[in-house]
C-alpha cells in the first residue's frame, strides 16, 4: 500500500511539473504575444520614443525572445514595473519574463522562486555627485542624503557600506528612476546610488551631465538578466537560449545584416550550422521553428550590435564593454556551447 501510494504520488508531482513547464510557452502561442516586463524608463535600457514605442538594450532582447517564439519581433507588450512591483507581476502571471536590470541573488532565486536564466550585463553600484560638492570618494559621504529606489538591492548594499565605514546617511526613498532623478535635481538628495550603468544612463539625460560625476568605488556586484517563475523550465529553457544566441553570434561574427547569409553559405564552421538550424533538430528540443535563431538575430543584431546601439561608448550613456566583453577579448560574457 505504502509502495502504491508513493507512485501515485511521484506520478501526480511529475504531472504537475509537467504541465507547469509548458503552461506559460502554451500561453504565448495561444494568445500570440509575449507579455515583457521591463522598468519604467531608463535611457538606454528601456525607453519610449516620440511615437511611444519602447525600444533599448533591455527591451531588444524582449523583442528577440518574440521574434524566436512567435517569428515576428513587434508581437509583444510592455509592462512598465517598479522595484516593488517587477516581482508582484511576474509571480502573479501578469508578465511572462522580466528584463528589468534585476540583481541575480540568492533570495531571489531561491525564496521568491524565480529562475534567472543568465547574465546580459554585468554591473555594480556606484555613487553620483554633484562636481562641487568637492568629495572625490564614496569613504567621504558620512552624513549625506541618498535617494535610493527602494525594494531593491541597492537599498541594503548602501546599508552595508555606510555601516561598515562607520558612517551615517539620510535615506530619500524613491520609486522610480524618474522620481530619483526629480529630487537629486531639485537637491532633495546630496546623492544618488543605484547601479553604476543606471547613474550613467540617468547622467547622460541631464541638461549639463558634466556638473555630476560618478564616484570611484563600485560596492557590490549585480549581475543583472531576465528571470521567469519556478517551474516554467521549457519556457526559461527559450528565454535562456535566445539570450545566448546573441552573444555566440557576436564570438561568431553572426550579425543582423548577414545572417541570411551565414545560414545559407557554406560555412565550415559546426557550431553556427547548430546555431542558425542549418543542422541538427535544436529549434525541435526548444519547440520552436529551426530558424528560430535567425529571427532572434535579425531582431537587432548580435549582442555586441546591442549593446554598441544603445549603451555603448558612442552613445550618450557613454558605457564601455569592461566585463561585458566577450570572454574572448578579456571580459567574462561567456555562453554555454550550442550542441
Amino acid at each position: 500500500m505504502k509502495l502504491k501510494t508513493t507512485l501515485v504520488a511521484a506520478t501526480a508531482a511529475v504531472a504537475v511539473s509537467a504541465a507547469a513547464q509548458g503552461a506559460t510557452l502554451d500561453d504565448v502561442k495561444a494568445k500570440g504575444f509575449i507579455q515583457c516586463g521591463v522598468s519604467t524608463g531608463l535611457a538606454g535600457f528601456a525607453f519610449t520614443d516620440s511615437n511611444g514605442n519602447w525600444d533599448g538594450f533591455d527591451v531588444t532582447f524582449c523583442r528577440a525572445t518574440a521574434a524566436a517564439v512567435l517569428g515576428d519581433a513587434n508581437a509583444i507588450k510592455f509592462t512598465p514595473t517598479t522595484g516593488k512591483t517587477r516581482f508582484t507581476a511576474l509571480a502573479s502571471g501578469e508578465i511572462d519574463v522580466l528584463y528589468r536590470n534585476t540583481t541575480w541573488t540568492l533570495s531571489r532565486d531561491v525564496d521568491l522562486k524565480f529562475d534567472f536564466l543568465g547574465v546580459n550585463y554585468y554591473d555594480g553600484q556606484g555613487f553620483m555627485i554633484r562636481k562641487d560638492m568637492g568629495v572625490a570618494s564614496a569613504t567621504d559621504l558620512n552624513d549625506a542624503t541618498v535617494c535610493i529606489q527602494t525594494g531593491t538591492t541597492t537599498e541594503l548594499n548602501l546599508a552595508d557600506f555606510f555601516r561598515a565605514n562607520n558612517m551615517n546617511y539620510d535615506p530619500v526613498p524613491i520609486e522610480t528612476n524618474a522620481e530619483a532623478q526629480q529630487k537629486y535635481l531639485a537637491n532633495a538628495c546630496d546623492v544618488y546610488t543605484t547601479d553604476a550603468s543606471g547613474l550613467a544612463a540617468t547622467r547622460a539625460t541631464f541638461e549639463n551631465p558634466g556638473d555630476h560625476i560618478v564616484l570611484p568605488e563600485i560596492i557590490s556586484k549585480e549581475p543583472l538578466g531576465p528571470l521567469v517563475r519556478h517551474g516554467d523550465n521549457a519556457w526559461g529553457d527559450i528565454v535562456r537560449w535566445v539570450m545566448n544566441a546573441l552573444i555566440i553570434a557576436e564570438e561568431k561574427g553572426i550579425t543582423a545584416a548577414n545572417v541570411d547569409s551565414m545560414a545559407s553559405a557554406s560555412t565550415k564552421d559546426p557550431e553556427v550550422k547548430r546555431l542558425l538550424g542549418v543542422e541538427g533538430n535544436y529549434g525541435e528540443m526548444l519547440g520552436l521553428a529551426p530558424d528560430w535563431a535567425i529571427h532572434a538575430i535579425k531582431t537587432g543584431g548580435n549582442y555586441g550590435e546591442i549593446f554598441e546601439k544603445y549603451i555603448g561608448e558612442n552613445t550618450a550613456i557613454g558605457l564601455s564593454r569592461g566585463l561585458n566583453q566577450l570572454w574572448t577579448k578579456g571580459g567574462i560574457l561567456y555562453a554555454p556551447p550550442f550542441r
